[in-house]
């Protein structure tokens, strides 16, 4: 049974930090995990691309999120990380963790809400 579990989220003032992460469970061997992503949905929102990255360590950010955000995995943990600074009020949103395999097969994390004051 496959598994995403994040961590991390919460309350900050704008201008603070959080980190979040996903661990994947359930997938197989650590050469199973091509792609790792986070999305965010605000209310009223569509769910968007946040970060990207591949396992080779290639990256892909949104704009709106470039030099705030640092995305990054730890293969063998099977883990992805989003490192958040400079933190605005418009980047409150639920965000989910996003995994694809080598057979194209994607799974979703439960998501974990993020909330940024003003």
């Amino acid at each position: 049974q496959v598994q995403l579990v994040e961590s991390g989220g919460g309350l900050v003032q704008a201008g603070g930090s959080l980190s979040l992460s996903c661990t994947a469970s359930g997938i197989g061997g650590v050469f199973s995990i091509s792609l790792m992503a986070w999305y965010r949905q605000a209310p009223g929102k569509q769910r968007e691309l946040v970060a990207a990255i591949t396992r080779g360590g290639s990256t892909n950010y949104a704009d709106s999120v470039k030099g705030r955000f640092t995305i990054s995995r730890d293969n063998a943990k099977k883990t992805v990380y989003l490192q958040m600074n400079s933190l605005k009020p418009e980047d409150t949103a639920v965000y989910y963790c996003n995994v694809e395999t080598i057979t194209t097969n994607v799974y979703w994390g439960q998501g974990t809400q993020v909330t940024v004051s003003s």
